[in-house]
């Protein structure tokens, strides 16, 4: 005769609150006549007391004796460790097949899900052990100012996954990226008098993305993209009174060539002609002055165009590198 009895393994994430579980996982609990763990510190452990549940701590244990034990004292719970027990669910479903009919039902209830971006949560916990005594030595000396080559560098290294569409490299270089700004925000929070963290940074992207979207969050109108942009320009005008000049804020650490072309966007879209444009003549002698005025013309020609000057020169780098590793004879998927 096949038994009733049920084992079910409830399965939580660190990454939600303690109690913040679903209501099955709720129901679970309090109808269960036995909740075991194999974790004296589980998270959940305050809460559940908190709830009148009791739960009941075993000794860790490997495996297929924990499986065991639990398929011995079933019907129960089982609040399934923070590393999830790794390999106990592999262990009972062994022991369902061999003892098909014996065997207590066993079900698998996760009762809370990690929510979207809620691995960003490790990231903000392994800046703080790196950063913190006991750490890192290397990552507790550095300085925003110190960050500042490998921003820039990984930034550079992100540009060109995406260019060459290397979708491995691109997932790599996002987080190479990512981890610049949490390690920026990690060391803002030392700050003896104005220190702030990544939630302060979250928060004020977030109220300004929501600000400058009133066609999405408020009730603005803008069906197309040259509707959102005029929006845009507006809210930002609105942000900037206290700006002298339409250059203000154009920062003047760019590359060069990135630079230029900041600088005519930002002229073009204030319809500002009170200089004109460099002359777009090739000079029989190129001098420093003169080159630097045929790339500025070439720039300018370029946004009126709708062609990104940067990403052009780049790409027409990337072909005279083909042709040059071609004419040496040199196969162009191993260059580095």
């Amino acid at each position: 005769m096949e038994t009733t009895a049920k084992l079910t393994l409830l399965t939580t994430t660190h990454r939600i609150a303690p109690g913040l579980l679903s209501w099955p996982a709720w129901e679970a609990l309090r109808q269960a006549p036995l909740v075991l763990t194999a974790e004296a510190t589980h998270p959940q452990l305050p809460a559940l007391e908190r709830a009148g549940i009791r739960v009941e701590r075993v000794e860790p244990a490997s495996a297929p004796a924990l499986a065991r034990l639990l398929v011995e004292r079933a019907p129960l719970v089982f609040l399934a460790g923070s590393d999830g027990d790794p390999g106990l669910t592999d262990a009972l479903a062994r022991i369902a097949v061999e003892e098909a009919g014996r065997a207590p039902e066993i079900e698998l209830l996760p009762g809370s899900y990690d929510v979207p971006g809620a691995r960003l949560l490790d990231l903000v916990a392994v800046m703080d052990r790196l950063r913190s005594p006991g750490g890192c030595p290397w990552d507790a000396e550095q300085t925003h100012a110190s960050l500042v080559k490998y921003l820039v560098e990984e930034a550079y290294e992100l540009v060109e996954a995406i260019e060459e569409g290397d979708r491995p490299t691109l997932r790599e270089e996002l987080g190479d990226v990512l981890l610049q700004v949490f390690f920026h925000a990690r060391i803002a929070e030392e700050h003896p008098e104005d220190p702030f963290s990544v939630d302060e940074v979250a928060g004020d992207i977030v109220d300004k993305l929501v600000y400058r979207h009133p066609h999405v969050f408020a009730d603005s109108d803008a069906a197309t993209t040259d509707q959102v942009e005029a929006n845009w320009e507006t809210l930002k005008a609105a942000e900037k009174q206290d700006r002298e000049s339409v250059l203000d804020g154009v920062p003047s650490g760019l590359p060069a060539l990135a630079y230029a072309a900041k600088l005519v966007s930002r002229v073009r879209r204030a319809e500002f002609d009170k200089v004109p444009d460099a002359p777009y003549v090739l000079p029989g002698r190129l001098t420093e002055e003169s080159a630097g005025e045929l790339l500025l013309a070439v720039v300018q020609r370029a946004h009126d165009a709708g062609v990104d000057p940067d990403a052009a020169l780049r790409a027409a780098a990337r072909g005279y590198r083909r042709a040059v590793r071609a004419a040496e004879g040199l196969d162009e998927d191993r260059a580095r």
